[in-house]
């Protein structure tokens, strides 16, 4: 007999597509979620545990409220060699999480891994399928630049960066069309649960 373990979805979806919406949407419907950002966010903040491992790395990058983020970006970006230094201390941290994550959640139909460099920088081993959000071009765009500090300058650097929308939606699984109303996106979030937990 087969033990019954939870499908295992990843999401993911280029900035502004309202990738956090649709998660949110997925917690508020049962759904464990992951969200490795937010792990990252913890295990660097105050009285996190890689906050020893990044001062000794990178000493003066840290203090009393964690990483001091401008500083230790500043040395790390445009650097690889420091990039992979930081890597080597991130990524076997936030594994180990979520290891953790899926234990917890075994008995659950369905766990969702919130990930924003998916196929930029993490890959899809381990996953049984893989959801993108998208929305056009032009919401995208609207939305990305009414934050705060955004400029058309920055988001053309995250776009560089960030494989294309199209190639993602080539290589998801599932699509969660973003451009309309926030309805709209909650019957396709609702169907896909029941899609993948029937």
């Amino acid at each position: 007999m087969s033990v019954k373990r939870p499908v295992i979805l990843g999401l993911t979806g280029s900035i502004g597509m309202g990738k956090s919406t649709v998660a949110n949407m997925l917690r508020d419907l049962g759904v464990p979620v992951f969200d490795a950002d937010a792990e990252v966010h913890k295990l660097q903040g105050p009285g996190g545990l890689l906050i020893p491992a990044i001062e000794e790395a990178f000493p003066g990058t840290t203090g009393p409220e964690g990483v001091k983020r401008a500083e230790l970006g500043a040395i790390v970006f445009g650097d690889a060699e420091a990039l992979k230094r930081l890597e080597a201390i991130v990524h076997p941290a936030v594994a180990d999480e979520r290891f953790a994550f899926i234990e917890e959640n075994r008995d659950a139909p369905l766990i969702v891994f919130d990930i924003p460099l998916l196929f930029e920088k993490t890959g899809t081993r381990g996953l049984d399928a893989v959801a993108v959000v998208s929305a056009p071009a032009d919401v995208q765009r609207t939305r990305v630049l009414a934050r705060p500090g955004m400029t058309v300058a920055k988001l053309e650097e995250i776009l560089a960066l960030q494989v294309p929308d199209a190639e993602k939606r080539e290589r998801a699984d599932h699509v969660i069309e973003n451009g309309g109303s926030l309805e709209d996106t909650r019957a396709q979030v609702e169907a896909l649960v029941a899609a993948l937990t029937t």
